[in-house]
């Protein structure tokens, strides 16, 4: 008789008869099967732990995208709303978010001044233009409430955009201001993929479709353009901070005050790009006088900020890396 091993390396004889051959078959299948219902049980148990986790946390984080304040605040107060983080569209401090938190923390009844807390590096012009505009226009709405911006560890560039339009702009001794400037970067491999053997084809339909291409020289009308839109943007956010500073600003003497470089706060006071030292405590004690702070900042729900923004920061990220992404003010 033929013999064979089995998994274990034990010789044993082959089946002798269709039914044993029918008994073996019925066993693996039966075997089979109980792995299948093992796998399902499995997979149901991990999903209905995940159910509970997020049950879970919607239990103890709002239902849905809000401000963090109370709508039933009775008693005066501060009404606080947060510029945090890179200023972008599709960011936390976005435009929209953070000009919703403004127009409730200015119709608030019992608001007696709103105060920007600020700690942020800048980003995008055109957000913090629309944030400065609505600043602008909710102060003339409510002409009894004062906007003061507290800048913590860092309200450059677009932040600092921002807080220009405040009446009064307080800060930390140590905080980094100003950064009044505009910047676009990239990346050039023109020598790089020459030395690689790379030809580079391109076709467009428009001579200076493919200026951003960083695998082509720059022609320098094509660098005068952009210099010219970098100047003219400057220019706005210049005149924003004139605007919002007035004769506070120690520009004469100062000639470098506009030109991107940033001060601890205790120089921004002495060159008027702020009032004062404070934290958001002491200016809502001593400055506005209304110690109770509600804050009406606007926040994205949380399941969105724990799901959706993973994946989106790995593309700016990669987009970030490649000099990819657009231009902000500096």
């Amino acid at each position: 008789m033929d013999q064979y091993n089995d998994n274990r390396g034990a010789q044993v004889s082959p089946p002798q008869s269709n039914r044993e051959w029918q008994l073996i078959e019925k066993l693996v299948l039966s075997m089979q099967d109980e792995q299948r219902k093992q796998r399902r049980w499995s997979i149901f148990f991990r999903a209905a732990t995940l159910g509970y986790l997020v049950l879970v946390l919607l239990m103890f984080l709002p239902l849905r995208a809000g401000f963090s304040g109370s709508m039933a605040a009775v008693e005066p107060h501060t009404a606080l709303v947060d510029v945090s983080g890179v200023i972008a569209d599709g960011a936390e401090a976005n435009a929209d978010a953070i000009s919703q938190g403004l127009r409730r923390a200015f119709e608030a009844e019992q608001s007696k001044a709103v105060m920007l807390r600020i700690n942020s590096p800048g980003g995008s012009p055109v957000q913090s233009g629309y944030v400065y505009n609505e600043i602008m226009r909710l102060k003339a709405k409510y002409p009894e409430k004062k906007v003061y911006a507290v800048i913590t560890d860092v309200g450059a560039s677009g932040a600092y955009y921002i807080a220009a339009a405040a009446d009064e702009i307080y800060v930390d001794p140590a905080s980094i201001v100003g950064s009044i400037g505009v910047i676009m970067a990239g990346f050039g491999f023109t020598e790089a993929i020459e030395k690689l053997g790379v030809e580079r084809r391109v076709q467009t339909s428009g001579e200076n479709k493919a200026l951003m291409d960083p695998f082509q020289p720059q022609k320098p009308e094509q660098t005068a353009h952009f210099q010219g839109m970098l100047d003219q943007i400057h220019q706005q956010f210049i005149d924003a901070v004139k605007a919002g500073r007035g004769d506070r600003l120690q520009v004469a003497g100062h000639p470098e005050l506009f030109s991107g470089l940033v001060w601890s706060g205790e120089e921004a006071v002495r060159l008027g790009l702020a009032d004062g030292t404070g934290s958001p405590g002491q200016v809502a004690r001593e400055v506005v006088g209304e110690e109770e702070i509600v804050d009406y900042s606007v926040l994205p729900h949380p399941l969105e900020r724990l799901l959706g923004g993973f994946g989106v920061s790995i593309g700016k990220g990669v987009g970030q890396m490649l000099g990819v992404d657009g231009w902000s003010l500096r």
